[in-house]
């Protein structure tokens, strides 16, 4: 009897999702949220936490009706169509190949700040063959590094609102004696960029937030995801949105936001002021560490999209995996990052961040379907697609989520160097939606033929994976419909 399939437990499903969500984004690109912002981002960081909740309580209904490894992808080609899912699972991997090929760079370049002999390019080629490789290793024992990774990090966050709280206290600070606490908000403005402000800052709250999405991508690796799955959901939630809201409401009651530079983080900067300039270092480390786990969490969910487009025909044929591990898909990913990093070093440095900005819109974008496949399917199937009640609100937390969602991408252009993001993401939309349909017109021949050769020959041979799979899909929604 074949043993019964272990899976991912929910705190290592927790800890996976943390490890793609917590990166630099936050240590560092939170500075750009609160130039923006000020004590205001605090709002958009709730507004963020909001929505967050409102994504994964769709992913999670839609995941526990019908665990599969294309997650989302899935659901937008159940939703509206196959040219649908293809599109947006194309534009996800691609996005996300281009932004994990930027944070090699981004690590190489700390790593060379420590050994300055290292050559940059070898040294970045060599993080992304290590990240690929430790993926070979299956869904288990991935998580197992990931998991220290990722409390690696949440224990930097946390340290820091311990020491924060010890200077607001009084106890053990020296350097500065500056105003601490609520004093350094007295003659502050809370709201310096108004409206305006916090609708900029939302792009780079919701990038910090970014990378959730791994949780539906790992239903297929866990034995339960009914149970699993949810529970992993909501203690991502309460981590995130918790230490988050506690780390940026503790730094405003160090330093001023007049103080905080884009160009190191907030939070090196706020304990400098206080004669705790070896946290810089200490950083640079934390850096480091959240970076390989975000990149060792996002290969792990790029994989898994390649073998879902494998099984739906949206790829040759060779690219199909049959084994738990989508061996395939993961060389496929980590092979397209090592030509993104080379594109790097080869095109004008403009044109390379046009494109790795793309990988903002294309995270955005997938959350957008995300709630409009899970609205469509609801609607379809009259009521819950599970058992349980199902996301709270709908289906006015769906248009909610939506139009902010929609309000953050046309934000893009506010937040400079983004406005090319957009530009770019859309390009990459309509270059796979005409892919798509340039595909489908020699295709359609060919599937035609094939079953009208089936029909006169059963033995003769068979249907393709991708059409039986999207064939299964409309059934699946049919026979929703009639319950």
């Amino acid at each position: 009897m074949k043993p019964e399939k272990r899976g991912l437990s929910v705190w290592q499903l927790t800890m996976l999702a943390l490890g793609t969500v917590v990166g630099g984004s936050f240590f560092l690109g939170s500075s750009i949220a609160i130039r923006a912002a000020g004590p205001s981002v605090l709002l958009a960081y709730v507004i963020g936490g909001v929505l967050v909740y409102f994504i994964l309580s769709a992913l999670s209904e839609m995941t526990v009706a019908n665990p599969v490894s294309g997650s989302f992808r899935t659901y937008t080609e159940q939703a509206f169509g196959r040219g649908a899912g293809f599109t947006v699972g194309w534009v996800y991997w691609t996005g996300l190949v281009l932004a994990m090929s930027s944070e090699a760079t981004a690590v190489s370049i700390l790593v060379c700040g420590w050994f300055p002999q290292l050559p940059l390019a070898l040294l970045g080629a060599g993080i992304i063959v290590s990240v690929t490789l430790l993926n070979l290793l299956g869904a288990e024992r991935l998580s197992k590094l990931e998991s220290g990774l990722a409390a690696f990090k949440l224990l930097a966050i946390a340290a820091f609102i311990v020491i924060a709280v010890c200077i607001i206290a009084g106890i053990g600070t020296r350097g500065s004696t500056g105003a601490v606490g609520l004093n350094v908000l007295r003659d502050q403005n809370w709201i310096p960029g108004g409206i305006r402000g916090i609708a900029g800052s939302m792009l780079m709250v919701m990038f910090t937030y970014a990378g959730f999405e791994v949780l539906g991508l790992a239903a297929s690796d866990t034995a339960n995801p009914a149970v699993t799955i949810p529970k992993a959901i909501g203690y991502t939630i309460f981590l995130l949105v918790g230490l988050y809201l506690a780390a940026i409401t503790v730094l405003f009651l160090l330093i001023p936001p007049s103080l905080v530079s884009e160009q190191i983080s907030p939070f090196v900067s706020a304990l400098s002021l206080y004669g705790l300039g070896w946290t810089g270092t200490v950083m640079n480390i934390v850096l480091v560490s959240a970076i390989l786990s975000t990149m060792l969490a996002s290969v792990f969910g790029l994989g898994r999209m390649l073998r879902s487009l494998a099984q739906e025909g949206h790829t040759p044929a060779w690219m199909r995996d049959h084994t738990d591990i989508p061996y395939r898909g993961i060389l496929v990913s980590g092979g397209a990052m090592l030509l993104a990093l080379g594109l790097g070093l080869l095109l004008p440095q403009g044109v390379y961040l046009f494109l790795v900005s793309s990988g903002g819109f294309s995270l955005l974008f997938a959350y957008c379907l995300i709630m409009a496949s899970h609205y469509r399917l609801r609607k379809q199937h009259g009521g819950p697609l599970t058992q349980q009640a199902g996301m709270r609100g709908f289906p006015y937390t769906s248009w909610f989520s939506i139009g902010c969602l929609m309000a953050v991408l046309a934000s893009m252009p506010l937040i400079p160097g983004q406005g090319g993001g957009l530009v770019a993401g859309i390009m990459f939309v309509v270059l796979f939606i005409g892919v798509y349909a340039l595909g489908s017109r020699f295709r359609k021949p060919a599937e035609e033929s094939s079953k009208r050769r089936l029909l006169r020959n059963p033995s003769a041979g068979s249907i393709g994976s991708g059409y039986a799979q999207a064939e299964m899909s409309e059934d699946w929604s049919e026979s929703e419909n009639k319950k």
